[in-house]
């Protein structure tokens, strides 16, 4: 199954699309990667939907990975007495630790770190951002507030403090739990929610050692600071866009998106942009005009993958909503604005021999008009490598390692396909033509690349480019 555009998608699934008759269908319509949402799902679930995943790749035969997305710490307020108050701004409205039903004076906050960390003059967001608080006074484990923005505070309504770097690391009991269920059923990708610190990832590598990817994903103000650091530590990032458009002002958010996709881009580490992106079809079979422009944004700026949430997990249009960003993508890679934009935004190399070999290996395959990169690889940094100059021209990722062509399935632009290692250079080169013209990359006559680490096997040492002939026969000759 040979994808027409270089972008990935990420589909959620949820109710609505759970089934393996509709993951087949997700995959079909083009979806690359599944994330399991450990919000709502179970550890029984979990392993069940990742049973699908697994059946429906058989029967495709075309690698697919599963994205486990850890909750995270969610703050929520608890009950009121009445299931709602409505708040008037200039009100007094106290968060404390008596567990007694909330009134519209007071309400129960069941998180007493949380109570300790607020200083006066401290933000408290409410229901996603429809309401705002500001710390008036702090002590005797309650916050005093005043209503900035008021309006209906219901039940376990969740709470963003914008201005409080938490004590609490990023990795809750019930993460911690899901964490290491997400790695017994062999998930190609963690995603840690929340993130503020670069010590929230180590903790998170020590648990995962190297199973799995580990996928920061920047929501706080307080990880915005530290961006650069916490790039370098995790394997990928993740643009949550929902959770920053609400602890952010919404005006700096599209900025924000441009500047990590170019970092991310910079240190090699593929970067997902997610939340509301074809939002109005979680009710409606078509997106809005908007929508269409935000999904084409993201292509326009060389994200390697772009998520679907609701509109794939509870929506009424699952299928619909891949295939209508299946569509934008390849429209946009079309364009003829799309080389010049994704171009411009090119970084240098970095001074080692595999980036120099990826760098050159981009501008033979452009200069010579070959029909594409293959690259061989054990541990998939070299995929990456050569995804990361976002060339013209089609990659390969050879591999062994079933893993690392799973984990691949996020990358910009790599088609990824499982195979022997080669045992001498020959076997490498024509193992590579074969597979380049079974694929339909690569016609006999045609030219490609292949780069790999000489002695074949060695991770992280591409250090070796050549040029071959696809023969008649589609074997190779250089």
């Amino acid at each position: 199954m040979r994808r027409l555009r270089r972008v990935k998608i990420v589909a959620t699934l949820g109710p609505a699309s759970q089934d393996e008759r509709m993951i087949e269908e997700l995959a079909r319509a083009g979806a690359d990667v599944f994330r399991i949402n450990m919000s709502h799902a179970s550890h029984e679930l979990l392993h069940q939907t990742v049973a699908r995943i697994r059946n429906v790749e058989k029967t495709l035969n075309h690698p697919l990975g599963i994205l486990v997305d850890l909750q995270g710490p969610k703050l929520r307020v608890w009950k009121f007495a009445e299931g709602a108050v409505h708040l008037v701004a200039g009100q007094k409205f106290i968060l404390d630790s008596t567990d007694a039903p909330g009134t519209i004076e007071r309400v129960y906050l069941p998180h007493p770190e949380i109570i300790e960390s607020v200083s006066v003059g401290d933000r408290l967001l409410l229901d996603d951002g429809k309401l705002a608080l500001k710390a008036t006074r702090v002590g005797n484990g309650a916050i005093e507030t005043e209503v900035i923005y008021g309006g209906k505070l219901s039940d376990k309504k969740g709470v963003s403090l914008p201005d409080t770097l938490l004590p609490t690391g990023a990795l809750t009991q019930k993460d911690h739990a899901d964490l290491l269920e997400g790695l017994k059923a062999e998930a190609d990708w963690i995603a840690l929610s929340f993130v503020q610190r670069p010590e929230d990832i180590i903790d998170v590598r020590k648990i995962v050692q190297g199973r799995a990817g580990v996928m920061a994903k920047i929501e706080k103000p307080q990880a915005i600071e530290r961006l650069e650091e916490i790039i370098k530590l995790c394997d990928s990032i993740m643009v949550a866009r929902g959770d920053l458009g609400v602890e952010l002002p919404l005006e700096t958010v599209p900025g924000l998106q441009k500047r990590m996709i170019r970092m991310a881009r910079r240190y090699g580490k593929p970067v997902v942009v997610a939340t509301q992106m074809l939002e109005s079809m979680i009710t409606a079979p078509v997106p809005t005009r908007a929508e269409v422009s935000d999904v084409s944004i993201a292509v326009f700026e060389g994200a390697d993958a772009i998520m679907l949430s609701a509109e794939s997990a509870s929506g009424q249009y699952p299928v619909e909503a891949v295939s209508t960003m299946n569509r934008v993508a390849i429209a946009v890679e079309g364009d003829a604005n799309y080389r010049g934009i994704i171009r411009a935004s090119q970084t240098e190399p970095e001074a080692t021999a595999a980036d120099a070999i990826s760098a050159a290996t981009r501008q033979v395959a452009e200069t010579l008009d070959l029909a594409a990169i293959v690259t061989y690889t054990a541990s998939g940094s070299t995929g990456i490598r050569a995804a990361r100059e976002r060339p013209a021209k089609p990659i390969i990722v050879l591999s062994p390692n079933q893993r690392t062509i799973r984990r691949m399935s996020v990358v910009w632009g790599v088609h990824c396909v499982q195979t022997e290692d080669a045992v001498s250079l020959e076997d490498m080169v024509d193992r590579a033509c074969v597979i380049a013209y079974q694929e339909g990359f690569a016609r006999p006559g045609d030219r490609i690349a292949i780069t790999a680490g000489i002695p074949l096997g060695t991770p992280g040492a591409t250090n070796m480019l050549r040029i071959a002939f696809v023969r008649q026969d589609g074997a190779g000759s250089s």
